[in-house]
């Protein structure tokens, strides 16, 4: 199924967000179904979270953008929604799970975004709705959230999924929305070269430029590989340092309480 949503960036010829969507999280869940308990346990990618945090983390992200989906639909909360106290205290809890039971709620809490988002009425897709940090975005950018999402977690759990796996159609629409930001915000690179998709995005006057692979100039963006990985230019080196990733939407569809 092709999701119809004016604003909506295409996806080219990989598919359509959803269907990117859909493939993602049948690799991740198949990754953590291979994943023994001893293994759950190990550390992550990320400092402090064990591989076990990083599935649990997926499987609740899945369940607010499920919550969102509600939301946009029908105009009514769907239920009560949980604050970052409850989410960090069920993410303690079901990062303790086992192996099996961790990826059956991981596989169920996609299945159940996925089947809502493929039941979604065209018009509902426009409808704003807020993250949880504030941001505002059409409800469509939960498909591109949840993309994002897999894509990066299937990375940190270091069971082989490096930046080389990573869609062609993800990194361009994530080059786009991450750049777009970082240009509004005056981040101090020139230009930034993607070799392998032909493509090259102009950020500022001045500062140094950089070019590589697109998903591993993504996962520099994303904090997830060292600048040596690209090829530089320019007078400015080091390189700046990203902030943190990722960035707010794009478009600036604003945040919670700005009168926007």
């Amino acid at each position: 199924m092709r999701v119809q949503v004016s604003g909506l960036p295409a996806a080219g010829p990989d598919g359509d967000p959803l269907d990117l969507v859909t493939r993602s999280g049948e690799r991740l869940v198949a990754a953590a179904a291979a994943l023994s308990d001893a293994e759950l346990r190990a550390p992550s990618a990320l400092p402090g979270w064990t591989r076990g945090h990083v599935l649990a983390h997926v499987a609740h992200s899945a369940d607010a953008y499920v919550w969102l989906l509600g939301l946009a639909r029908t105009g009514r909360e769907p239920g009560p929604r949980a604050d970052r106290a409850t989410l960090a205290a069920a993410l303690r809890r079901d990062a303790a799970l086992s192996a099996e039971r961790l990826t059956d709620l991981l596989r169920e809490s996609l299945d159940q975004f996925t089947g809502q988002a493929r039941a979604m009425p065209a018009p509902a897709w426009d409808t704003v709705v807020a993250a949880l940090a504030g941001w505002r975005h059409p409800a469509w950018y939960l498909l591109l959230r949840c993309l994002r999402e897999l894509e990066t977690h299937h990375l940190d759990l270091g069971v082989g999924h490096g930046t080389e796996r990573w869609p062609d159609a993800y990194v361009s629409w994530a080059l786009d929305d991450t750049l777009g930001t970082l240009r509004a915000q005056g981040f101090p690179l020139a230009s930034v070269e993607a070799v392998d998709l032909g493509r090259r995005w102009y950020l500022a006057a001045q500062g140094p430029s950089v070019a590589g692979a697109g998903h591993r100039v993504l996962g520099w963006l994303a904090g997830r590989l060292q600048a040596g990985t690209l090829t530089t230019g320019g007078p400015a080196r080091p390189l700046p340092r990203p902030p943190a990733w990722p960035q707010p939407p794009l478009p600036g569809w604003g945040r919670v309480g700005d009168g926007s």
